[in-house]
């Protein structure tokens, strides 16, 4: 319900990725001459949108009982770099998943349990 008010019009984004860099949900980078560090999140764009996104990933990743790769993917990036930022991470992908469903009008396919 959120989503679709803070994007408007999902036409304007040339890519589905730059959905997550307009949300904040992309490292924030300085360079300077040799100088290049990767910070945290720019946190720019809607804060309430971005609130939401991070509490559906931790939804999927604690409560959500079916499997799909979304979720392992999470599993895998929170065992390398810890939850908070494996979370933020999956909730930059919802954005972008979420582009993608209402730019092609498809529906989310959960996809096969792993063995």
């Amino acid at each position: 319900m959120t989503f679709r008010p803070a994007i408007d019009d999902p036409s304007r984004f040339r890519t589905a990725a730059s959905v997550g860099a307009y949300l904040g949900r992309t490292p924030r980078r300085r360079q300077s001459g040799e100088m290049d560090t990767t910070g945290h999140a720019s946190k720019w764009g809607d804060r309430f949108l971005r609130t939401y996104l991070f509490e559906a990933a931790s939804v999927l990743l604690h409560r959500a009982k079916r499997w799909c790769a979304l979720k392992a993917w999470e599993f895998r990036l929170a065992k390398r770099n810890g939850m908070k930022k494996a979370q933020v991470a999956v909730a930059r992908r919802l954005a972008v998943i979420l582009h993608c469903i209402w730019v092609d009008g498809t529906s989310f396919e959960w996809g096969k349990q792993p063995a």
